[in-house]
């Protein structure tokens, strides 16, 4: 079982992640935001990961930190227990339709952190949770987890729609590329031989 736990304590946050990567999409998520709570679970759900997140944060100030610190620590579990990376699809994509929105991702687990990101929001906040934020989550995570991630709005009026699309697809495409390559015999997925 590809596992990792990992606890980052700053003086901003106090985070704990437990990962399998190898699970069924069972989640126990709190971080005291209640709409990102529930993007953290599309995420687990959809990529059939199991995850455990818990976060104490300053969010007196706002949920920055809090968010931010999140998609360090989540990325920083993604990549341990993914390991050297042998055997894995390396690649994935998802073109995710929700309602109004319809949002691309496509994603290497390479080793190399990259984040495009052409996802405009039309409203500034989903009820109390800044909208920006989604875009600082996933720099954080892939730069962190070691992703090279393009995350695109095809359609969308809908913030909400919007949000939860691009956490559905990031997730789908993860999904496809962290399992087991059946072909690969465990293999290292580059001519390089190493990620």
């Amino acid at each position: 079982m590809r596992k990792a736990t990992i606890h980052r304590q700053t003086s901003e946050t106090d985070i704990s992640v437990e990962l399998c990567l190898d699970g069924t999409g069972r989640y126990d998520n709190k971080t005291g935001i209640g709409f990102f709570d529930h993007m953290l679970d599309q995420l687990a759900r959809h990529a059939m990961l199991d995850m455990t997140v818990r976060c104490t944060g300053d969010l007196h100030i706002d949920d920055h930190h809090s968010v931010e610190d999140v998609g360090i620590a989540l990325g920083q579990a993604l990549a341990k227990a993914v390991g050297d990376k042998s055997g894995i699809n390396r690649y994935g994509a998802c073109l995710l339709p929700m309602d109004d929105a319809l949002v691309r991702a496509a994603l290497d687990v390479s080793g190399r952190p990259f984040l495009i990101w052409h996802v405009d929001m039309p409203t500034a906040k989903i009820g109390s949770f800044d909208t920006e934020l989604v875009r600082e989550f996933f720099q954080a995570f892939s730069t962190h987890s070691g992703l090279t991630l393009h995350v695109d709005k095809l359609h969308g009026l809908n913030s909400h729609h919007i949000a939860e699309a691009a956490f559905k697809a990031v997730a789908r495409a993860l999904r496809i590329a962290l399992e087991p390559d059946p072909r690969a015999a465990g293999a290292i997925p580059s001519t390089k031989g190493t990620l």
